[in-house]
């Protein structure tokens, strides 16, 4: 089937859920399944003008899917799992470096030149070249990772499914996320952008440019290159005034600094933690 065909399939699923008894339907979502897993298929691609589209239906294919798989126990060795969704394989003909325990689970697309130390992959994912995902690291359902991303230890990056949510997280390529940070809700990290361990973004979370006379707020998203730490505020509530959590952008990368450097140098230039 084409993407087309696919999609008209999908959409008329999610609309009547009935539907998701006929073959041709659970042909279709075992297909985007499969399409997903491959990386020919993506919930969300960028496009030449910078910004990113995503495909709901896609997210609605994945959904789809549960209902119609039904629950297994997969034995590992001395492990045992129960779950409706099988774990990814194939990864030595994909180029794909796997420490014992990652887990991803099929329908995630990790790409060539990847290493998974143990974390956690999860289904409808992104994965791109050459990117490490640290040990203890979870990529949620349907987030973007794009190619030369480092997730440091601990990151939670937030997937979409559950709770249900419009568009997915997304992180571009050359990224830096330092330890234990935690990004969720949509927000959108741009190109080469670093981090500082312990950062905290939500949607509704604040972001200040403080590298100017005037700081300059915004929500959702991080612009490329900046350098970015943990911050609080003081905000008034009826009980008093206390510290909430923002994010400060301190800096921007230099182009002087070789890539891989950069990512730690950026940081330390600053006196901020990696």
């Amino acid at each position: 089937m084409n993407e087309i065909e696919l999609r008209t399939l999908v959409e008329a699923a999610w609309a009547d859920r009935s539907l998701v008894e006929q073959e041709d339907v659970r042909n279709a979502v075992a297909e985007v399944m499969s399409r997903l897993d491959r990386g020919t298929l993506r919930v969300a691609q960028p496009e030449p003008n910078g910004e990113w589209t995503v495909n709901e239906w896609v997210k609605q294919a994945v959904l789809l899917n549960f209902p119609i798989q039904t629950m297994e126990t997969v034995e590992v060795g001395p492990f045992e799992f129960h779950d409706k969704m099988p774990l990814k394989r194939g990864y030595a003909e994909a180029g794909v470096r796997v420490v014992p325990h990652a887990v991803v689970r099929y329908g995630a697309h990790v790409a060539p030149d990847c290493i998974l130390m143990p974390s956690y992959v999860n289904l409808g994912a992104y994965v791109g070249e050459r990117t490490m995902v640290d040990t203890w690291a979870t990529v949620g359902s349907c987030a973007q990772i794009g190619a030369d991303v480092h997730l440091s230890g601990g990151v939670g990056i937030g997937g979409v499914l559950e709770p249900l949510q419009a568009a997915p997280v997304i992180v571009e390529d050359g990224a830096f996320i330092g330890s234990r940070c935690i990004v969720v809700e949509g927000v959108r990290v741009g190109k080469e952008a670093v981090l500082g361990a312990n950062v905290v973004l939500t949607a509704s979370t604040p972001i200040v440019d403080v590298r100017g006379e005037t700081p300059i707020e915004t929500r959702g998203a991080v612009p490329p290159r900046a350098v970015v730490i943990p911050g609080t505020r003081p905000k008034v509530f009826h009980a008093g005034t206390y510290q909430v959590p923002c994010a400060l952008i301190i800096g921007e990368r230099k182009e002087s600094t070789d890539r891989k450097t950069s990512l730690n140098d950026a940081l330390r230039q600053h006196d901020v933690a990696v």
